[in-house]
């Protein structure tokens, strides 16, 4: 999934009241465009970890026996090695290495895992590693 560069334009009276949201702010005179407020894309502002991390479903959440971690293409071509850790320990549960044959995803039968907090890390082919938390019920 991939984001566009789109530039949003806010106009407000001098209430602060929103009067005009839209793609574009031509037509207007100088002093509508000094009420006018530009609005940089979300992805700018992301680290590239939040931009990894908007690639990457885990579901369902909290998981009771089947643990489905999807991601989208431009992950598949950085992640190396998926982990799954309990969240109180420094031994992992699950470890695979991300091969094309995935397609993908992969699935963790945690049905005989304690409830509580879990770690699932993606170790990237750069090094990095980059980890989101889930709850086992």
């Amino acid at each position: 999934m991939s984001y566009g560069q789109t530039t949003v334009y806010f106009k407000y009276d001098d209430g602060g009241n929103q009067r005009y949201r839209g793609l574009n702010a031509s037509g207007k005179s100088q002093a509508e465009s000094d009420s006018t407020q530009v609005v940089k894309p979300l992805t700018a502002e992301l680290s590239e970890e939040d931009k990894f991390l908007l690639g990457v479903n885990l579901y369902p959440v909290p998981v009771k026996e089947i643990l489905t971690i999807a991601w989208n293409e431009e992950n598949d071509q950085l992640i190396n090695y998926v982990t799954l850790y309990q969240h109180n320990s420094i031994s992992y549960l699950y470890h695979q290495q991300n091969l094309s044959g995935y397609d993908r995803h992969m699935e963790i039968n945690m049905s005989g895992y304690m409830s509580g907090v879990y770690i699932v890390s993606f170790e990237l082919k750069d090094g990095r590693v980059i980890s989101k938390n889930i709850l086992k019920e």
